[in-house]
C-alpha cells in the first residue's frame, strides 16, 4: 500500500500569496496573505516561508510554486515577477530546497492552471489539453500526451502575444479589451449587462468574436482534445459564448469543429492544485 503523502501548492502573485496542502484529491489548510510586493527580495521570501511553514509537515513530498513570470524550470529560477519589482533573478528552487529538504518545482502560473485541470479538474480524461486563462491578461498552458509542454524557455503557448489586428490577442481577449478599448472595467461592463444595458451586451458580443479568432489560432496550431478556460472573465461566459462559437465556424477542418470541446473550469483554487501537480507531472508517464 502506498504511503499517504501531501503535496504543497503555492500561488505566488503580486497581490497575494496562497498556499494549500493536497492529500489525494482534497485540498486542505488553505493559507492566504498579502504579498509584500514593494518589499525587498528577502522580505518576500520570508513571507513565502511563513505561509509554507504552516502547511509543511513530515508527510510533505514536494512543494510546487506557480509564479507570473518567465521561469527557468530546470534550475527553478524566476525572472522579473509581475508586480514584485525586487524579484529580478531569484533562484527559488534552491532557496526552498535548502530550507525544506524536499523537491521543489517552479513554473509559470498559466502552466500550473493547465496542470491543475489535468490532475484535479475537468481535463482528467484527456491527454491533449489547452488551459486558457482570461482575466487581466491572457495566458495558457499546454498538455500533450499527458505531460506539460513548456518549450525550451518556458514560453510555449503564449497565444496572447500573437499579433492580431492593431496589437495582439491579449489586448482583445482579456480585460484589456474593456479597460483599454472601451474605457470601462470588465466587472462594470458585466454588471451593466446583467441589467440589460445594450452597450455592455454589445461589448461582450464583440469580445466573444475576438476570442473566437484566438481559438481558431489555437486549433490550427495545436488541435487539442479540449480547451479549458479559467480566469475572471469566464464568469461572463454566457454573455460571449454564442459569438465566440459563431466566430470559429469558418475554421477550415469541419471534423475539428465537430469534435471541439470547450469547458469552463469549476476547480476552486486551481492555481494551488496546479502548482502541487508539478510533482505529479515530473513522474515518468505510465502510458
Amino acid at each position: 500500500m502506498e504511503d499517504i503523502y501531501s503535496l504543497i501548492g503555492v500561488d505566488l502573485g503580486g497581490t497575494s500569496i496562497r498556499a494549500g496542502k493536497i492529500i489525494g484529491q482534497k485540498l486542505n489548510q488553505i493559507q492566504k496573505e498579502a504579498t509584500p510586493s514593494k518589499g525587498t527580495e528577502t522580505e518576500v521570501i520570508e513571507k513565502l516561508f511563513s505561509i509554507i511553514d504552516r502547511c509543511f509537515d513530515c508527510n510533505t513530498k514536494s512543494i510546487g510554486i506557480g509564479v507570473p513570470s518567465v521561469v527557468d524550470t530546470k534550475k527553478g529560477i524566476v525572472y522579473d515577477v509581475v508586480n514584485i519589482p525586487s524579484w529580478k533573478i531569484v533562484p527559488l528552487k534552491d532557496i526552498l530546497e535548502n530550507r525544506y529538504k524536499i523537491p521543489v518545482y517552479v513554473n509559470n502560473d498559466a502552466n500550473c492552471f493547465a496542470l491543475g485541470e489535468k490532475y484535479y479538474g475537468k481535463a482528467k480524461p484527456f491527454k491533449n489539453i489547452v488551459g486558457l486563462t482570461i482575466g487581466t491578461g491572457m495566458g495558457s498552458g499546454l498538455i500533450f500526451n499527458g505531460k506539460l509542454y513548456e518549450g525550451i524557455n518556458c514560453g510555449a503557448g503564449e497565444f496572447g502575444n500573437i499579433p492580431y489586428l492593431k496589437t495582439n490577442y491579449e489586448h482583445y481577449c482579456s480585460g484589456q479589451f474593456f479597460t483599454e478599448g472601451k474605457a470601462i472595467s470588465s466587472v462594470d461592463a458585466y454588471n451593466l449587462s446583467l441589467l440589460g444595458d445594450k452597450n455592455a451586451l454589445e461589448m461582450f458580443a464583440e469580445y466573444g468574436f475576438h476570442l473566437g479568432q484566438a481559438i481558431k489560432s489555437i486549433l490550427y496550431a495545436y488541435d487539442p482534445e479540449i480547451i479549458i478556460m479559467g480566469g475572471s472573465l469566464t464568469k461572463a461566459y454566457d454573455l460571449f459564448k454564442s459569438t465566440m462559437f459563431e466566430a470559429v465556424q469558418d475554421f477550415a477542418y469541419r471534423n475539428v469543429l465537430a469534435n471541439l470541446k470547450i469547458e469552463i473550469s469549476e476547480l476552486d483554487h486551481s492555481a494551488i492544485y496546479g502548482a502541487a501537480a508539478l510533482y505529479l507531472n515530473s513522474k515518468p508517464s505510465t502510458t
